[in-house]
């Protein structure tokens, strides 16, 4: 997969930093003196974080050599490292009060080691906060699946993702294992979108991603992109004062170790 795109990911900064604000709001620590946020991107979610709890020490982590660059150019006054969730878990100390993933962990396979894993990160008392996209039966997300599995996208898009995201039943007995106490919710937003292209522009950066990256050739990727296009603008109906409706289910838990 080539390298994340953090201009174009930030193209819609608000709509995807509104989860993070979410998820801060809900962390009740008085004082934390340390924060990992795992996947910062941008360093958006990190910004968050360290506004949430101005006195701790905030670290934002993520792989992408672009979203790190970026995140160290437009918050200079934080700290970021890149780092592989995936392969360098043990490389980062283990003395956190809150460790923190915005949209990142949808990414990373086999959540029942993962995430016990990353309570490990924590001191005793410390908290673990993740929002993940459950959003696979949204309309683009649907479109992506069918289209891609159906000829002649098999050839021209070898490509089919794998979903590392489970149950919230799943989440729900993980936690209830390895936590002393968690809660989980679910929201629902409800994204003013100004034009179908808009779409097209947010999914380019996250979900339809690894399929243009998969295509042949830029032939095949142009001719995938725009059929799918065609059937977001079926499927998203324009309201009547020219606006798209973005529906976007995320869920969140935050587990005590």
């Amino acid at each position: 997969m080539s390298e994340w795109n953090a201009r174009q990911y930030l193209k819609f900064q608000k709509e995807r930093t509104q989860p993070a604000f979410d998820l801060a709001a809900r962390l009740e620590l008085e004082a934390p003196a340390k924060a990992l946020d795992i996947g910062c991107g941008p360093g958006n979610s990190t910004a968050v974080l360290k506004a949430r709890f101005p006195k701790a020490q905030v670290i934002g982590a993520d792989s992408s050599k672009n979203m790190v660059e970026t995140a160290r150019k437009d918050h200079p006054g934080l700290e970021f490292l890149e780092w592989d969730v995936t392969t360098e878990l043990e490389a980062l100390p283990h003395d956190f009060d809150v460790v923190f993933s915005n949209a990142c962990l949808q990414w990373v396979p086999d959540h029942p080691s993962l995430l016990p894993r990353l309570m490990s990160f924590l001191k005793p008392g410390g908290l673990l906060a993740v929002q993940i996209p459950m959003n696979y039966q949204e309309p683009i997300h649907q479109i992506i699946e069918h289209t891609v599995t159906r000829s002649p996208w098999t050839e021209k898009i070898p490509y089919m993702r794998l979903f590392y995201t489970l149950s919230q039943e799943g989440y729900f007995d993980i936690l209830s294992g390895i936590s002393s106490d968690f809660t989980l919710w679910q929201t629902t937003y409800l994204h003013r979108i100004p034009s179908h292209q808009s779409i097209m522009d947010w999914y380019s950066s996250t979900g339809l991603r690894p399929y243009l990256d998969a295509a042949v050739d830029p032939t095949a990727r142009d001719e995938f992109y725009q059929e799918i296009f065609r059937q977001v603008r079926e499927a998203y109906p324009i309201r009547k004062n020219g606006e798209i409706i973005f529906r976007f289910p995320r869920f969140f838990f935050i587990a005590q170790k």
